[in-house]
């Protein structure tokens, strides 16, 4: 790209805000006895994850997604809290009524983050440092929470910016600064480049956001496909996406982790249509129709299999959905492992809301 295409690019100001352990706050911030102890906000039992952690659960070690069995053994004290999904939507709507005040260019991207776009304000604030302060404070006087925030010219920084300061701080990374800061990033440190892609990177000699630099656009889409010109980009601190306020819904789904591995297909399938149950009645609540479904299996051994249907048209029934994911499910039967998690996700979806997020009507699921 041209130095003078470049300077012809609009220059935004963005803001993405970052609740900080949002879950685990929500729940010392109800029950003062939880305040300064080590938190997890997930399930117990053997096969319970950890959904939040408090920042004092942190220090042990303790992260989300971690089996609690896990996390229990890096902190022996940690006190586990059942997830009160209602509670954490309801502050959740709270925080977007606040991000309102300043901007209608608000994309939640789920409960506890969204991205602003405050290049034109609802208050005229010139500086987009002052006005997260401000979106913080309020945040903070409304709900008794704690925000981080990231302010740059573009989303991709805006993410990376808003982990520089956390707990409750703020950083921000000017046009200015921008390129050297990604070439200086760790390439495993990227918004949106998961382990798998980072090893990859890694066994190509990509190591950092230089190192990422340094490859020719062709180099990456050979071995990363479309998200070459993505990498390609990024690296050069260039991230053009607008910040949307109505994002399409791309999946609702439901799952479910076993105390007991399941072994026989009769009670798979029985588990597969309380979920199938659930995800319809959410779809069919929200006006959505969905053409495909997704059944997920999690052996006893971890490793995770997907399955799929697609059709011209939209499911028309709870019944058909149902003999959707049983025909998706019966092939794997007999099997030899144990399956200790299930899931059911319908996608490719339309209707009058399918701009609501996906994060919270899958989180509305669980």
């Amino acid at each position: 790209m041209s130095d003078e295409s470049e300077a012809q690019r609009p220059q935004r100001k963005i803001i993405h805000v970052d609740m900080d352990a949002f879950y685990a706050s929500v729940e010392q911030r109800d029950n003062p006895e939880l305040r300064g102890k080590p938190v997890a906000v997930g399930g117990a039992g053997p096969r319970g994850v950890v959904a939040a952690a408090s920042y004092e659960a942190r220090e042990f070690g303790v992260r989300s997604a971690m089996p609690s069995v896990t996390a229990r053994r890096k902190c022996p004290e940690l006190i586990f809290v059942r997830p009160r999904f209602d509670t954490y939507r309801e502050v959740s709507n709270q925080i977007r009524e606040i991000f309102a005040e300043h901007t209608d260019l608000i994309e939640p991207l789920s409960l506890d983050e969204a991205y602003l776009d405050v290049t034109e304000n609802k208050q005229g604030i010139a500086s987009a440092t002052e006005l997260a302060q401000q979106v913080r404070a309020r945040i903070k006087a409304v709900t008794g929470l704690n925000a981080s925030a990231g302010i740059s010219y573009c989303k991709f920084l805006a993410k990376m910016a808003s982990d520089l300061n956390k707990p409750n701080g703020q950083a921000v990374i000017t046009p200015r600064r921008g390129p050297a800061f990604v070439e200086a990033l760790p390439v495993a440190k990227f918004h949106g480049v998961g382990p798998a892609t980072a090893a990859k990177m890694g066994r190509l000699g990509i190591v950092t956001g230089a190192d990422l630099k340094a490859q020719s656009l062709d180099f990456l889409r050979e071995h990363f496909g479309k998200s070459g010109g993505w990498y390609y980009r990024i690296s050069r601190g260039i991230d053009d996406r607008a910040v949307q306020p109505h994002r399409e819904r791309k999946s609702v789904g439901a799952e479910d982790t076993f105390l007991e591995d399941i072994h026989a297909l009769d009670l798979a399938r029985e588990e597969v249509a309380k979920l199938a149950a659930r995800v319809w009645r959410h779809t069919e609540g929200k006006g959505l129709k969905a053409r495909t479904v997704v059944l997920k299996v999690k052996y006893a051994d971890f490793q995770q299999i997907t399955r799929s249907r697609t059709l011209s048209v939209p499911l028309a029934s709870a019944a058909q959905m149902e003999a959707l994911c049983f025909a998706l499910l019966d092939p794997l039967f007999p099997t030899a492992r144990g399956i200790r998690l299930l899931g059911v996700t319908l996608s490719t979806l339309s209707g009058d809301e399918a701009e609501a997020h996906s994060e919270d009507a899958q989180l509305s699921l669980f």
